[in-house]
């Protein structure tokens, strides 16, 4: 026969999906839908120049046009979108200019990464080259597009990570969107052959010791990311004469 006494051991039932009671762990629908859409910016579902409708959206979230109304209007404020409207929001292109400051701030940012290393000492350019030369990026095979994306990410934020400096790590990891939609543009699947042996060549410099070698890689690197997109290098990234 059950006791009557309650089970203070057992945590209360949850609420049901939807739910309005505290155990309820779904995010609120504008978020989802702005998660939802940025993510299809970052990884070139919604291309540059592409008109997104509320319609649309909404059918493939299951969920009203008010919340994604929500999501546009956050992403506008992003400068990831442009409404216009009864017509929908534009995905705003990511412009040369844009792209080349991008590219620019992460020369900056990974070169002041490997000067760091070096100056703290062969051993350390040792263990940082040998991490890096084990990672996916440096291979690539196996991997989904999206997935190289963020080997590729994850490779050059370990980089800069390795320099243990906090103010340059925040520095970086504030352009991840911007570097995600310039990747997503610059058709990287039809380069990976050369994108990991430049992340290959990268390590291997680091690893040895010959901090300006991965410099020097790592301009080219970039820089081929801009000539994907019909950008010019400009006088930090195209090789001197």
């Amino acid at each position: 026969m059950s006791s009557a006494t309650p089970n203070h051991d057992v945590p209360p039932p949850t609420a049901a999906p939807g739910g309005t009671g505290p155990a309820s762990a779904e995010p609120p629908a504008a978020d989802r839908a702005y998660r939802h859409v940025k993510t299809g910016l970052l990884d070139g579902t919604y291309p540059d120049g592409h008109l997104l409708s509320e319609g649309e959206v909404a059918t493939a979230m299951n969920m009203s046009r008010t919340p994604v109304r929500e999501a546009f209007l956050r992403l506008q404020t992003e400068g990831f979108l442009r409404l216009y409207p009864k017509r929908g929001a534009l995905v705003v292109p990511v412009t040369p200019t844009e792209a080349r400051a991008v590219l620019e701030a992460r020369l900056a940012l990974e070169s002041f990464a490997i000067d760091k290393i070096a100056a703290d000492g062969p051993a350390t350019m040792r263990r940082v080259g040998e991490e890096l030369s084990a990672h996916a990026a440096c291979d690539g095979s196996g991997l989904s597009t999206a997935e190289m994306h963020e080997a590729d990410r994850d490779f050059h934020a370990r980089l800069v990570a390795a320099a243990a400096n906090p103010i340059i790590d925040d520095l970086y990891n504030a352009l991840r969107d911007r570097q995600l939609r310039i990747t997503a543009g610059a058709r990287t699947q039809d380069r990976r052959p050369d994108i990991t042996r430049q992340h290959a060549e990268v390590a291997t410099a680091v690893r040895d010791g010959a901090a300006d070698t991965a410099k020097a890689v790592l301009r080219d690197h970039l820089l081929g990311v801009l000539r994907a997109l019909g950008v010019a290098g400009g006088p930090m990234l195209e090789p001197p004469a």
